[in-house]
């Protein structure tokens, strides 16, 4: 047993790490705390910080205020985001991060994220519109499985050139052929 302990001070380690990390962090998918967390937006931030709050929020590192925190700016108790020590408003009349109060360039995220996901969801409903119902239905299971992408949708009003999504038969639907 003495052989595995180092001796206090002496800075020598025997054996390997104890606990070996064989697999990566799992959030619990049908908590809803994890949910709320996850929902909640990170803006106001620098690239390093929005990065810590991001990796918090990964790993489920981030506690969420339960009540307000004083601004060490104005002195008010504005602050409603975990781990930031501006409010919003003395951040954005500063200029700087709401977390650090480094002046430093601010990564707005959430708002771009949300743009985007509008213009391809806005997107996806034009294409979408000129389908039959069955072609519309098929691509949106191939979508929500993740087989197609909203590029490979095609882009025209529905007609009888075999497109993947309706069917390329040979014409024989057992009708005539009787």
């Amino acid at each position: 047993m003495a052989e595995k302990q180092s001796t206090r001070g002496s800075g020598a380690r025997k054996g390997a790490q104890k606990y070996q990390n064989t697999f990566a962090y799992k959030h619990n998918p049908k908590s809803k705390k994890t949910q709320t967390i996850l929902a909640l937006p990170v803006d106001g931030l620098c690239r390093r910080c929005t990065d810590q709050i991001n990796w918090r929020k990964q790993y489920r590192k981030y506690k969420p205020l339960t009540v307000a925190k004083k601004c060490v700016s104005c002195e008010l108790k504005k602050v409603k985001k975990a781990y930031h020590v501006l409010c919003d408003d003395c951040a954005g009349a500063k200029g700087v991060c709401a977390k650090c109060a480094e002046k430093a360039e601010i990564v707005d995220d959430s708002a771009a994220a949300q743009q985007d996901s509008a213009a391809a969801e806005q997107e996806i409903e034009c294409k979408l519109a000129g389908m039959r119902e069955r072609e519309r239905r098929t691509c949106l299971r191939k979508l929500e499985r993740g087989d197609i992408t909203a590029a490979d949708i095609p882009d025209r009003a529905s007609d009888d050139s075999g497109s993947d999504f309706s069917d390329s038969g040979d014409g024989d639907s057992g009708d005539e052929s009787e």
